[in-house]
C-alpha cells in the first residue's frame, strides 16, 4: 500500500515523497536543505533510502536542492544540468514495482510534466504548475486512489493583487496555474468511488485562501454521484508536511495546521497556517 508525505507545497518550494513496500521516490526538491534535511528526518528517511528523483519542470522552486540528491538517479522531461533520463508524456516507464506515467503539462517552463504512479494495488496523480489539463488526459487520471492537483488561485483575488499585470495574465493564461474553479471542474470529471483522498496544492498566499480553495472543491464535490462517502479533501499548506495514505494512518508528523475534512461533515475545521 502507498504511504505519502507532501513535503512542501507553493512558491517557497515543493517536494514530494511517496513510498510503497518496495520503492520509494522523490518528486522535485525545492526549499532549503536545511528544511527538507528535517521533515525527511521526521519520517525516517534518508537520501540513500530513496530509488529516485522525478523533477516536473525546472523553476527554481522545484529544483534548488538538486545538489542534496546527486546520489539518485534522475528523471526529467528537460535538461536538469546533471545526468538523468529523459522522460516522455503518456511513455510509461518502471522505478522497481512503480509503473510511473508522464503527462505533459501547460506552463512556463520547458517540458513541464505531471506523473500518474500506480503499483499493483493504487494509483496516484500528481499534478500542479498547469494552466489547464487537457481532457484526453483526464480517463487516465480517473480513479485514482489519491491526487495531488493544484488549486492555486482564487482569480478575483489574483487580479485584486498587486502583482504587475503581465504576471497577473500569466498566472490566469493557459502557461499559469489552475484556478480553485478548473481544479473542482477536474476532479468532479475524474474523482471515483475508489478515489480516497484528495489534496488540493500550490495555494497562492497572495491570490488565494486555503478555505477559499477548500469551500470550492467541496461544493463541486458534495453532489457527485459517484464518490465514497469518506472522501478525505485537505488543503496543503507552504510551510507544514502533509501526510497521506498508510502514513495518514498514523500520528501526523511535522506541520501543527493539517486540513482535513470530511466530504460529508458539515462541522469541518480550517485551522490558521503556522
Amino acid at each position: 500500500m502507498m504511504k505519502f508525505a507532501l513535503l512542501c507545497s507553493g512558491s517557497k518550494g515543493n517536494c514530494f515523497l511517496l513510498q510503497d513496500e518496495h520503492t520509494s521516490i522523490l518528486i522535485d526538491c525545492g526549499n532549503t536543505r536545511r528544511y527538507l534535511s528535517m521533515r525527511l528526518e521526521e519520517l525516517g528517511v534518508a537520501v540513500s533510502d530513496i530509488d529516485a528523483l522525478l523533477i516536473t519542470h525546472t523553476h527554481t522552486d522545484h529544483v534548488s536542492q538538486l545538489k542534496m540528491f546527486a546520489s539518485l538517479p534522475a528523471y526529467a522531461p528537460c535538461d536538469i544540468g546533471r545526468p538523468y533520463t529523459q522522460v516522455v508524456s503518456e511513455q510509461p516507464f518502471q522505478i522497481e514495482h512503480l509503473t510511473i506515467t508522464p503527462l505533459a503539462l501547460s506552463h512556463d517552463a520547458e517540458n513541464t510534466t505531471g506523473y500518474i504512479i500506480e503499483s499493483w494495488q493504487e494509483k496516484l496523480v500528481y499534478i500542479t504548475d498547469t494552466g489547464y489539463v487537457r481532457d484526453s488526459y483526464l480517463p487516465l487520471i480517473k480513479g485514482a486512489d489519491y491526487m495531488i492537483l493544484e488549486s492555486n488561485h482564487d482569480p478575483e483575488m489574483l487580479m485584486n493583487t498587486g502583482r504587475p499585470l503581465y504576471l497577473r495574465m500569466r498566472i490566469a493564461g493557459d502557461s499559469g496555474h489552475l484556478c480553485n474553479e478548473d481544479c473542482a471542474d477536474i476532479l468532479t470529471r475524474t474523482v471515483t468511488a475508489k478515489t480516497k483522498m484528495i489534496v488540493l496544492a500550490h495555494i497562492s498566499e497572495e491570490a488565494n485562501t486555503r478555505e477559499t480553495a477548500l469551500e470550492v472543491s467541496r461544493e463541486q464535490l458534495l453532489s457527485h454521484h459517484d464518490r465514497r462517502k469518506n472522501l478525505l479533501l485537505c488543503v496543503a499548506g507552504q510551510k507544514e508536511m502533509l501526510l497521506g495514505g498508510e502514513w495518514g494512518d498514523e500520528k501526523m508528523v511535522g506541520g501543527s495546521c493539517r486540513t482535513v475534512i470530511g466530504l460529508d461533515d458539515l462541522a469541518h475545521r480550517q485551522p490558521s497556517e503556522s
